[in-house]
């Protein structure tokens, strides 16, 4: 059994939480308000979830994943996180977010923002391209006609394993978009941001990618 701690109890992180005690983990689940503020979710839940602190989360956690506004990763603890796979969701909406240079500019990309905050971990970019409903709404067997794909990108490749057999019994395909840098392949109005699509579709729309 694993423990996955949830640092970001929005929609994404909520789904998250669902998908991840489906499947037999335990969760530990944070936000920025404070523990007391997800009982209903961790009631929903029930005994596979607890809610806890940031700090809380990141430390239980055998994987964590990151889904908070880009702004608030400076909140993110870095030395709890130290040698773990961690999960980084984030997209990046300038009217949200602000203007940043190196993001308007290719420099960088969102994953590579949150490594650099967290440099003793390992960041591997995860389940930003699917709506939260289709989590749990378009999760399949291994198997099944037509599942639906998700794409990880890393700059371990074992960390990248570890989420490609997480996303596997979480219902879908995985295709393998490469190192954090190619990350941007699958942000915001690229081709395989939002669609429902199958591995071979997604390695396509990876590839039609424009920066």
């Amino acid at each position: 059994m694993t423990t996955i701690g949830i640092i970001g109890a929005g929609n994404i992180g909520s789904q998250l939480a669902r998908l991840a005690v489906r499947n037999g983990h335990q969760v530990v689940i944070a936000n920025s308000r404070g523990p007391e503020t997800l009982s209903d979710l961790v009631g929903e839940l029930g005994d596979g979830a607890r809610a806890a602190t940031r700090d809380e989360a990141a430390a239980a956690g055998d994987i964590v994943v990151v889904t908070v506004p880009l702004g608030a990763i400076d909140t993110i603890p870095a030395e709890p996180l130290a040698g773990k796979v961690v999960i980084d969701t984030n997209n990046y909406y300038p009217q949200r977010d602000g203007q940043i240079a190196a993001l308007d500019e290719g420099r960088t990309t969102t994953a590579q923002m949150l490594q650099d905050r967290l440099p003793g971990a390992r960041v591997v970019k995860a389940f930003n391209h699917i709506g939260a409903a289709d989590l749990t709404g378009h999760a399949t067997p291994a198997g099944t006609p037509d599942r639906r794909a998700l794409v990880v990108a890393g700059d371990d490749a074992e960390a990248k394993q570890v989420v490609t057999d997480l996303i596997d019994a979480f219902g879908f395909d995985v295709v393998d978009a490469g190192p954090l840098a190619d990350s941007w392949r699958i942000e915001r109005d690229t081709p395989g941001y939002g669609p429902r699509l199958t591995a071979e579709q997604l390695r396509d729309a990876l590839a039609a990618a424009t920066r």
